[in-house]
């Protein structure tokens, strides 16, 4: 058989149906979720080990013991959990909202007919999306007016509402990115479907689109309020009373000696992995759960 005859039968012009190809799982945008949700499970007992034994050995001679340094940690959690940890999930909760209100516009920007506002879009997601959490925290904290006057009425801002409006910058840019690619993932048959039912693009968007890329979205969303607790203890560098501000002052109140450091910032490791762990665990759930399964 010629040999130019069989490259001939090897192609076609006619249309071929190619075999479906499962998108590439964005692992970056779990990065964080999955390290903390494959810990071993004898992680945390050792932790608490680690903060109760290690200041025994570490401090045995010293007049102020380790009984004594919990005794103070005992007296202060009340505080530290009511007043501290509080401000702490508070600060998540209300720059998360921001966040997302602002990051799905942002990111329904990105993916705009009119090339300036994309354009304009795509530069705000990288410029915050890039920069250094604290220094966009410094530049906010700087930036805002102690209070905002209206007329007569004097609208105080505090520290910690700042710090809210500067943690919502890399949040709205890093959300803005994953409203751009979940909407990306979705196959362009889809929009051709719409277009033949004579759909406005307003309506493929939220009638056909959005709602497929609701479930993509929870899981590296989940993964960013994950991050963003953890981060939550840098507005203490900026004054904000929270949980690391208070046992700071905790230990000055109770004469600064070395035995509390151990137990007091401790108990902060503690505290902030026994509310992230469960949420990087239900985000791997999730993200398993909402996989295409073929």
């Amino acid at each position: 058989m010629p040999d130019d005859w069989a490259a001939r039968t090897d192609s076609t012009d006619l249309p071929v149906l190619l075999p479906f190809r499962e998108p590439q799982r964005d692992g970056d945008n779990l990065k964080f979720s999955r390290w903390l949700a494959d810990l071993p499970g004898w992680v945390f007992p050792a932790l608490f080990l680690v903060v109760v034994l290690w200041p025994v050995a570490a401090f045995a001679q010293s007049k102020f013991s380790t009984t004594m340094a919990m005794d103070a940690l005992w007296r202060w959690l009340p505080f530290l959990v009511t007043k501290g940890f509080a401000l702490n999930i508070l600060i998540s909760f209300l720059t998360m909202a921001i966040g997302t209100m602002a990051g799905v516009v942002l990111g329904l920007w990105q993916i705009s007919l009119l090339r300036p506002v994309r354009r304009f879009a795509w530069f705000i997601t990288q410029l915050f999306r890039n920069s250094p959490w604290l220094v966009l925290l410094y530049i906010v904290m700087l930036a805002f007016p102690f209070e905002i006057r209206l007329g007569d009425l004097s609208i105080a801002i505090p520290d910690w509402m700042k710090a809210v409006f500067g943690l919502s910058l890399p949040i709205m840019a890093n959300i803005s990115e994953i409203v751009r690619g979940a909407i990306a993932s979705v196959p362009t048959g889809q929009w051709e479907a719409a277009e033949s039912l004579a759909y406005t693009r307003h309506q493929t968007l939220w009638r056909i689109i959005l709602p497929q890329c609701f479930k993509r979205m929870i899981p590296p969303w989940m993964n960013w309020y994950a991050i963003l607790t953890m981060a939550t203890p840098l507005v203490s560098l900026l004054g904000v009373e929270e949980i690391v501000t208070l046992s700071r002052q905790a230990m000055e109140a109770e004469d600064n000696h070395p035995e509390l450091l151990m137990p007091f910032y401790g108990f902060c490791l503690i505290i902030f992995f026994a509310y992230c762990y469960p949420i990087a665990r239900w985000t791997i759930s999730l993200e398993r759960k909402f996989t295409v399964k073929l």
